[in-house]
């Protein structure tokens, strides 16, 4: 496996990754497979054929725009593409919106848990409109989340009364559409054309309602992605290969899909 793009990965600066790791893998009872360091993550690219990596950032608080943003600017590369990230408290939320285009970033990472909304929140329309108006990619947390009661906060229903009202918005829907909402996903938005990305999802997952919500979607809309670091990419390229899915249909979701969509912005 080479040049995979993976769209959905997370870091952070190696004196926060000190402790925000133990403390994460304490909340959602899970084990990291790195330091979360940007350096380690490149070290697994390189070890398991990951050409770039989409990093999603998570501002947890208004006042950590600035932090994210800078610290997005610093390790952005060719293989390291960070999307930053805004708190839908934020009064300042529309412009630094577009402060995350103007300063050449290609997408924005949000997480109804840890930044307590609800998906279809009117309150959010003013951000959606500004995100998809400037043609940003906007990875969105969807699903339950292992971390946190489960609170509907952004079920499939919840995609389609966005989608539906931001035709044109460029929504990577994470863990095959909702983690853990699959039966949902495959009534509700499978077959239409809605980004989804793969990350922690096919180890838990039932592979035959995976292959098959995969099999009924558009095939430019799949994503690889790893979640990493609570995933990692030869773990789930592995899983994604046992889905026998056929060789094109691989190479869409292992990169072309993701690299079109990165280009597209």
């Amino acid at each position: 496996m080479q040049g995979i793009i993976d769209f959905h990965a997370h870091a952070f600066p190696d004196q926060v990754a000190e402790s925000a790791i133990p403390y994460l893998e304490k909340e959602g009872d899970v084990k990291a497979n790195h330091d979360g360091k940007v350096a380690s993550l490149l070290g697994l690219m390189d070890r398991d054929g990951v050409d770039k990596s989409v990093i999603c950032c998570i501002a947890t608080r208004p006042s950590q725009f600035e932090t994210i943003l800078d610290w997005s600017k610093q390790i952005r590369s060719d293989r390291i593409i960070p999307f930053p990230s805004f708190h839908p408290n934020d009064p300042q939320a529309v412009e630094h919106i577009s402060q995350i285009r103007q300063e050449g970033f290609k997408g924005i990472k949000m997480h109804p848990y840890y930044q307590q909304f609800f998906l279809d929140d009117e309150r959010l329309y003013p951000a959606y409109e500004i995100i998809s108006e400037l043609g940003l990619i906007l990875v969105m947390h969807t699903g339950f989340d292992i971390a946190f009661p489960r609170i509907r906060r952004c079920d499939p229903q919840q995609i389609l009364n966005v989608l539906t009202r931001f035709p044109e918005l460029k929504m990577v829907t994470t863990h095959l559409g909702a983690w853990q909402q699959w039966a949902e996903v495959e009534d509700l938005l499978a077959g239409k054309k809605i980004y989804m990305d793969i990350s922690y999802t096919l180890d838990q997952i039932d592979p035959q309602t995976a292959r098959r919500i995969i099999l009924k979607h558009p095939r430019e809309y799949i994503l690889f992605g790893t979640d990493s670091p609570w995933s990692g990419a030869r773990q789930t390229y592995e899983n994604l290969l046992k889905l026998d899915l056929g060789q094109e249909l691989e190479r869409c979701i292992l990169r072309e899909n993701g690299l079109a969509l990165l280009q597209s912005v």
